[in-house]
């Protein structure tokens, strides 16, 4: 199993915490460096022609890519321990939590689209904080105002049972924090956060933990 990843990616970070979960170790990382632009390099190109992280490449099948369809693969040929529930409309709610981040807030907040503030519609820094805080709070708000107000809550987002809404909950607060976000107003979430980080397949993930990552953003 070859994983491509960043240690910022929060989507690289969803599938380390995927990966440690099912105690799958990989047989080689490889390190594509976001800052420098590795991704949109021809080697990587050939990997993922979308020029984003992570990618999953699997025995001989072909490469995976999308932190979501990689989990559910991983849930699926390594079912123990599960990351969705059995029971269809769980299953959907934890999968509707978990793409509010993976696929509504999360990517506009990505390398490309930063660059593309930037460069193309000249935006000030100050102004492209702005835009990107936007975000990130109106998927925090959103995530706590379904979890807050539904007796599926549990210990995790649904339930007491780790799912892929929990993972994507834990990298959308960790990206709060390295845009300066204040999530006080979201005890919730908070609350989740702090549970999955107890435990050591969270915190093994961390970008900060990972080889190559400054001391703090």
């Amino acid at each position: 199993m070859k994983f491509f990843a960043f240690w910022r990616s929060l989507a690289s970070f969803r599938v380390r915490i995927a990966l440690n979960l099912k105690g799958i170790v990989p047989d080689e990382i490889v390190d594509v460096n976001l800052v420098q632009g590795r991704q949109r390099e021809e080697a990587y190109r050939k990997v993922n022609p979308q020029m984003v992280l992570p990618a999953l490449i699997d025995g001989d099948g072909p490469v995976l890519f999308q932190s979501l369809a990689i989990m559910e693969y991983l849930d699926e040929t390594h079912p123990n321990p599960p990351l969705l529930p059995k029971e269809p409309r769980a299953r959907a709610r934890v999968r509707g939590l978990a793409q509010i981040v993976a696929c509504d807030s999360h990517p506009l907040l990505v390398p490309r689209v930063r660059e593309y503030l930037e460069h193309e519609l000249h935006l000030d820094e100050p102004t492209r904080l702005k835009f990107i805080q936007h975000w990130i709070g109106a998927a925090l708000t959103a995530l706590e105002t379904n979890l807050a107000n539904s007796k599926e809550t549990g210990r995790y987002c649904q339930g007491d049972q780790i799912t892929i809404a929990d993972i994507c909950l834990v990298t959308q607060a960790t990206g709060a924090g390295f845009y300066k976000y204040d999530t006080t107003p979201f005890p919730t979430v908070r609350r989740i956060v702090e549970t999955c980080m107890q435990n050591d397949a969270f915190a093994r993930a961390h970008p900060l933990k990972q080889p190559g990552a400054p001391a703090s953003v």
